[in-house]
């Protein structure tokens, strides 16, 4: 319910022209998205496999975005406008979650869906926020941050009755070498049930004419014989 009245809320601002949306952020194509370079690229790597994995077995998304500042904006209606703007979680179920850094501003954000109120309530967002990402982001160490809080949330994120993933239809794809292989060997059989139709067509169109050849010297001598 307080998500719902802080949206209102920024939608009112915004209609009177006193909250205006200035922070530029990308689109969504990975689970997590560093815009000032703090983490390293083996370690976004990890978080993504990681949350990938996640939303491949759970169904819900846990996004994560670090940026300098949200300035501005406040963190919060930054965080709902990256949230809806990424549209994370599945529709119908709204069981996306957005984890929000702003560095240089000492300030951290979980945004939730509704779907997962009932489990990651504002007090369980706060814990996490208090007892598990600021003792080390005041270390500096950021990384250790965000993995220890992706990994409470999906904790809480697991204890939820939420509905199945949804399969994809086509199981075949560039990641699955045996689905790749059927592919190729089934290429392969057609390829050459073609060529096998080819060959015999050509050699029965050949034998027609060799027919024909013979039939008419035949005919010929047949001719000279009788004059």
């Amino acid at each position: 319910m307080k998500r719902f009245c802080a949206r209102l809320l920024l939608f009112a601002l915004l209609l009177c022209g006193v909250a205006h949306a200035e922070v530029a952020f990308p689109q969504w194509t990975q689970p997590v998205i560093d815009l000032t370079g703090t983490l390293e690229p083996a370690q976004i790597q990890v978080l993504n496999e990681r949350l990938a994995a996640f939303e491949a077995r759970k169904g819900s998304q846990i996004g994560v975005l670090v940026l300098s500042t949200t300035q501005p904006e406040t963190i919060e209606q930054l965080g709902i406008r990256v949230f809806d703007e990424w549209k994370l979680g599945r529709r119908g179920v709204d069981d996306g979650v957005l984890l929000l850094v702003a560095k240089d501003d000492d300030r951290w954000r979980i945004e939730v869906g509704y779907g997962l109120e009932g489990s990651l309530t504002d007090v369980a967002a706060t814990r996490i926020a208090r007892d598990v990402i600021f003792p080390h982001f005041k270390r500096g160490d950021y990384y250790a941050g965000i993995d220890a809080g992706v990994s409470a949330i999906a904790k809480i994120v697991d204890s939820e009755p939420l509905p199945p993933p949804t399969r994809r239809a086509d199981s075949t794809s560039s990641n699955d070498p045996l689905g790749f292989m059927k592919f190729m060997g089934g290429f392969l059989i057609l390829a050459l049930l073609g060529i096998t139709a080819i060959y015999r067509y050509t050699v029965r169109l050949k034998a027609g004419n060799n027919d024909t050849r013979d039939g008419g010297k035949s005919a010929m001598d047949r001719v000279r014989g009788d004059h």
